[in-house]
């Protein structure tokens, strides 16, 4: 692998980023592409844009996303858990 001052790329964080494609924003999060696409019609995935043939995610968006995640899953440890009718009282 070049050193990035010869080839001029950074190789900083990634939150120094302004945009996300979608396959970046996956890897980081750990979720396939294919996921993405089958949750983003469902409105579970963050906004997304077009940049000529590009799709990008905005890292605003992607943090939004993350926000509503946690909100959400919160949300579902926070309710008591259904007892199954099966149980022993």
């Amino acid at each position: 692998m070049a050193r990035p001052e010869i080839t001029g790329k950074k190789h900083g964080p990634a939150e120094d980023v302004d945009a996300f494609s979608v396959s970046s924003f996956c890897r980081r999060h750990g979720i396939s592409p294919q996921l993405f696409y089958k949750l983003k019609p469902q409105g579970l995935m963050p906004t997304t844009f077009r940049l000529g043939t590009r799709v990008l995610i905005s890292r605003e968006s992607a943090e939004r996303w993350r926000a509503e995640r946690d909100s959400a899953s919160a949300g579902k440890k926070a309710t008591k858990p259904k007892q199954s009718r099966y149980a022993n009282p």
